[in-house]
């Protein structure tokens, strides 16, 4: 009988291709000629964010599955007026996040969708980034391309759930609370005749923008970090709270035993804009 082989599971979430500190490839870039200081901070802050992505990512290796847990465009940005988009059509923003799966080239590629004001409130517009991938023009092709509201995937007997959305906390103690539930509804789900629900091993959830974990021995709750910098402004003028910027890898062997890291590089300080005025 031959042994299950190593394999590595790579989470990103919230890239949010598209806007100005979205996670975007050097030529995806916008180029601002001095018009805007601003704009040319923002440049300056994207091009920081994928140096640094793509040194982490090579860091990684090889990864047999990719799973982008939701969010993976901004969308039109409607509620600023489309100000804070180096594109507002949804369809090229979709091609920046598959350039980013090109240059990962994971064996499988696993999506959720995500929040609909960011990536479809009426059509799905995540499920083209799994299209353009899969297109005739490209070299590089994923064996499993899938795209769902819930995935549970089972990697070498570990059995993930992964789903975009989960609530959020405004105080540090709460901030574990929504997504270790998932795992006592996971439970109850699995334990009813409601439906043949899996019963999952590790729980991933994102949207908040926030790194942290829960769990025991047996079960681990996860929500991961973003990969949108810091300069939304939403978040400057309505969030509190630290975000986190980064993805998390975890490497199951042929036995079911696994280790996982996260990888949240210390850049926020370089690229978070705060000013204070001597008066």
């Amino acid at each position: 009988m031959t042994m299950p082989k190593d394999k590595t599971v790579l989470v990103l979430s919230d890239l949010h291709c598209g806007h100005l500190v979205g996670l975007t490839p050097p030529s995806r870039h916008a180029h601002y000629n001095g018009q805007n200081d601003t704009l040319l901070k923002l440049e300056e802050v994207r091009q920081k964010l994928w140096a640094e992505f793509s040194k982490m990512i090579k860091k990684v290796g090889p990864v047999h599955t990719l799973v982008i847990n939701g969010d993976a465009i901004d969308g039109k940005g409607s509620r600023s007026g489309g100000t804070e988009q180096i594109t507002t059509d949804m369809c090229q923003q979709a091609d920046i996040a598959a350039e980013v799966i090109r240059f990962i080239k994971p064996k499988n590629l696993c999506m959720t969708y995500g929040t609909p004001y960011h990536t479809g409130l009426e059509e799905d517009f995540e499920g083209m980034v799994i299209k353009e991938v899969l297109s005739n023009g490209n070299r590089y092709k994923p064996k499993v391309a899938v795209i769902d509201s819930q995935l549970f995937l089972d990697v070498n007997g570990v059995v993930f759930n992964f789903k975009h959305h989960t609530g959020s906390s405004s105080v540090p103690y709460g901030r574990a609370t929504a997504v270790a539930k998932e795992n006592i509804w996971n439970m109850a789900w699995n334990d009813s005749s409601k439906g043949n629900i899996p019963r999952a091993d590790i729980f991933i959830r994102s949207h908040v923008h926030y790194f942290g974990f829960s769990g025991d021995k047996n079960k681990l709750c996860m929500t991961t970090p973003a990969l949108q910098g810091l300069g939304t402004k939403f978040g400057s003028r309505r969030c509190s709270g630290t975000v986190d910027w980064g993805f998390v890898v975890f490497n199951i062997d042929g036995k079911g035993n696994y280790t996982w890291r996260q990888e949240i590089p210390d850049v926020a300080s370089e690229i978070q804009q705060v000013q204070t005025l001597n008066l």
